[in-house]
């Protein structure tokens, strides 16, 4: 009985692996379209057939079907895939049944009565016409049909016959709801019982959408859940507000029921889930954004076909860009960084998802000048984006000559040997903590910009500098500080209840650095519209909800303080007096005052000592007088330390006199 069931079952199998190949499907339209021209001849002489009629239709049948084939090779029907054929795909099959149909008009009035047999009657051309490519659309429709109950019977298997199906109410009856109950109808390897949406369009409320009943707004949620023992809320909006969502969590943290939601679009298209794979709803979707409009044209072309190097590779950013350039097919990408376990994961990831990508990486410190003047000679990137930096503001307070070393320094080294090497393009991403800095990480940042202002005025690379707030989920960032603690139990720690922050997710960030490299012409700093602040207390309350807990009960939030060289408020500068508008909507050019290269060039200089002699105070004192807008912290009575013979010294660059 188990072997006759077992070979059934690969009998099926093979059966339906005939039936998925293209010649199968030509099989079939030659019988639609042969069926549907002898039956257009039967309903127009009323099923009774002369000896006359039958001959001519068996003479025009082979010219008929071949103008047929060549209008569905002509208009792309073959080359849609049968198992996603839908609305879309209609507009082509009326184009296959006009373009089919006037040669046989032009047939019909201007060839001779001497060529009469060849002359198919009017009403049998257009009730073919109809007949045929309808039949060839219809036949493809119950192919997807068959295939989708096929596919959803042999899920059905996986799942445990005992297991109860989860009752769920759909939030949004748009175009991500419809596309994820048909997606989550189509599956049979879930739980999941689609009961009915909910949307606050009250035109909708009634309607049906794909056998899912629209059953009522937002409002009435929680007496819907009740009603109809709903099990799971999924939220199926693709570009919900950080409002709209932060309501609909509100809501169903009261009822209380569990919540859900669809991927981001960006997750899906990066082949990271599918729609159907809900998730739970995280925190970043509470900080969600627009959906970034690319220049894919202008990126392209920025990208394409050429050597782009990526520093800081193994990064939050640098990954990130790293992911965005393979994308648009670069000739080859090289990843420096000098963490050899970063840059082991980061190459393994791309090896895995692009394995026909030219990949080289390359461990090295970008302030070593011998190393990265090697690469750079052997490898001539053309556009290097610049993501390798230290950005942790407290870590930094401690380590300010390190800062100055790395961020500074290190950034000088590489953007000269760019210019000295001919590439065309580099990109250095800032931050906002540049702007009226009190921290040692943001004056280094600030301090970069000029440095890497001045190269843009003697070396015919175009220099460019991208600038934004925190990152959503990179290292050391806010929110995975905040699952670690809640992990832990507790408590939540928050420096202070008023510190509010910017944030954008790390696609969106990444995104927007590749369109300001390809915009810019050189020298601009470029500042990203980061939307609405947020509360770092809302983001752990938040936070510690999501978790399922309650904060202050479950987990407690205490206020540490402020942290040396933090800010209550960071400020991007994108208002009308501090920037201008470019042609994208998310891109400003902050109007940044400019230093002349004779003092870029007197700071470095000055930084370089200060830091390898590892004078902290003076170089604090430094860093104020030469950014007139910086306020760091100086110690009362600083420690002065000789400066090294001038043999000793070694200036910006790398470059001992």
């Amino acid at each position: 009985m188990s072997f006759s069931a077992n070979s059934w079952r690969r009998d099926a199998r093979l059966w339906w692996t005939r039936l998925l190949t293209k010649q199968t499907q030509f099989i079939l339209d030659l019988f639609v379209l042969i069926t549907a021209f002898f039956f257009a001849y039967l309903i127009r002489f009323e099923f009774i057939f002369t000896e006359y009629w039958l001959l001519a239709a068996l003479t025009q049948a082979p010219f008929v079907l071949l103008v047929q084939f060549a209008a569905l090779i002509f208009t792309g029907v073959y080359s849609f895939v049968w198992k996603y054929i839908g609305l879309s795909e209609i507009k082509a099959f009326m184009w296959a049944a006009l373009a089919s149909t006037v040669p046989l008009l032009i047939i019909r009035f201007l060839v001779s009565n001497r060529f009469a047999s060849w002359k198919v009657p009017l009403s049998v051309i257009f009730v073919d016409a109809m007949l045929a490519f309808g039949g060839v659309l219809g036949v493809r429709v119950l192919r997807r049909a068959l295939y989708e109950k096929y596919e959803k019977k042999r899920r059905e298997g996986r799942v445990r016959p005992s297991k109860r199906r989860q009752r769920v109410l759909l939030i949004g009856a748009g175009r991500a709801g419809v596309t994820a109950v048909r997606e989550l109808q189509s599956r049979g390897d879930n739980d999941l019982d689609v009961v009915g949406f909910i949307d606050d369009d009250t035109t909708k409320i009634g309607s049906v959408i794909q056998r899912v009943k629209v059953l009522g707004t937002t409002a009435e949620l929680p007496l819907i859940v009740h009603r109809q023992e709903i099990d799971q809320v999924v939220i199926t909006i693709a570009q919900a507000s950080r409002q709209a969502l932060r309501s609909i969590v509100e809501v169903c943290e009261q009822i209380p029921v569990q919540m859900r939601i669809i991927p981001a679009f960006y997750e899906i298209l990066q082949g990271r889930l599918e729609v159907s794979r809900l998730r739970e709803v995280q925190i970043e979707d509470l900080l969600g954004r627009d959906q970034v409009q690319l220049d894919v044209e202008g990126i392209s072309a920025f990208l394409a076909g050429k050597t782009v190097m990526v520093t800081g590779a193994g990064g939050s950013i640098g990954s990130e860009l790293v992911r965005q350039v393979a994308n648009f097919n670069p000739a080859q990408l090289l990843l420096v960084e000098r963490s050899e376990f970063a840059l082991f994961n980061i190459e393994r990831e791309l090896h895995a998802d692009m394995p026909d990508l030219s990949i080289m990486p390359l461990t090295a410190d970008v302030g070593d000048r011998p190393r990265m003047q090697t690469i750079l000679k052997q490898y001539r990137p053309q556009v290097i984006l610049h993501a390798a930096a230290h950005k942790h503001v407290p870590m930094m307070e401690l380590n300010p000559t390190e800062a100055i070393k790395n961020n500074v320094l290190g950034t000088h080294c590489l953007g000269e040997l760019a210019g000295e090497l001919g590439a065309e393009v580099f990109v250095l991403i800032s931050t906002d903590k540049a702007v009226r800095p009190t921290s040692i990480m943001g004056a280094s940042k600030r301090l970069a910009e000029l440095a890497i202002q001045a190269l843009d005025r003697k070396f015919e690379t175009r220099y460019v500098a991208v600038r934004f707030g925190n990152v959503i989920g990179s290292a050391g960032s806010v929110i995975p500080i905040f699952r670690e603690q809640i992990k832990a139990g507790g408590p939540v720690t928050v420096t202070h209840p008023e510190m509010v922050r910017y944030f954008m997710t790390i696609p969106e960030a990444a995104q927007l650095v590749l369109q300001a490299g390809a915009m810019g012409a050189g020298g601009e700093i470029f500042v990203l519209d980061m939307g609405e602040p947020v509360k770092i207390l809302d983001l752990a309350r938040d936070t510690i909800t999501l978790s399922g807990l309650k904060p202050f009960e479950d987990i407690d939030i205490v206020f540490t303080g402020t942290r040396p060289g933090e800010k209550l408020f960071e400020e991007l500068v994108t208002d009308g007096e501090h920037a201008s508008k470019t042609r994208h909507p998310k891109i400003f050019v902050g109007k940044i005052e400019e230093f002349a290269d004779e003092k870029v060039t007197a700071a470095l200089d000055r930084l370089q000592i200060l830091s390898i002699n590892g004078q902290v105070d003076l170089l604090r004192r430094y860093i104020n007088e030469v950014l007139p807008e910086a306020q760091l912290e100086i110690a009362a009575d600083p420690v002065v330390t000789a400066e090294p013979p001038p043999s000793s010294k070694v200036l910006a660059g790398g470059v001992t006199p």
